[in-house]
């Protein structure tokens, strides 16, 4: 597990969480103006002592039903990693700011990608077991 000093309390140590924000843009936002805005995200993110990992412009989309007015935005999706504090900041930035249509943060929780990853290989290893008792049968059957 990653720890980080916890700034503006003492020494008490956080730990660094993997989040993952999704928020959708007004579709009237050109492509420069979404990214300054995610430039602006992440310069507050590093502010708070969080890092954003992984940014991933899906671009304009139709969205499932109308949220508002629009039937359609700019879907961003960012993977960061740091403490409570960065995301309270983040997800405050994104109820102000005009052209935030929804958001959504969650925690990804690594041990459910680990409990996910061990229930592939168990599925895996049941089907080559039975993959080698489908071909094993037919020769005991042959006496």
């Amino acid at each position: 597990m990653k720890y980080a000093c916890n700034p503006g309390k003492g020494k008490e140590e956080s730990i660094l969480r993997t989040y993952e924000a999704t928020f959708i843009a007004d579709p009237n936002l050109s492509e420069e103006e979404v990214e300054n805005f995610i430039q602006q995200m992440s310069k507050v993110v590093e502010n708070k002592g969080a890092s954003i990992t992984q940014v991933d412009r899906w671009g304009k989309k139709p969205l499932a039903y109308q949220v508002g007015r629009f039937k359609d935005g700019h879907i961003v999706i960012l993977t960061l990693e740091g403490a409570g504090e960065a995301i309270s900041e983040l997800e405050r930035r994104f109820r102000v700011t005009d052209f935030v249509i929804r958001f959504l943060t969650v925690r990804i929780d690594p041990a459910m990608k680990r409990v996910d990853k061990m229930k592939a290989k168990r599925v895996a290893k049941q089907t080559r077991r039975s993959s080698a008792r489908a071909a094993a049968s037919p020769g005991a059957l042959q006496v």
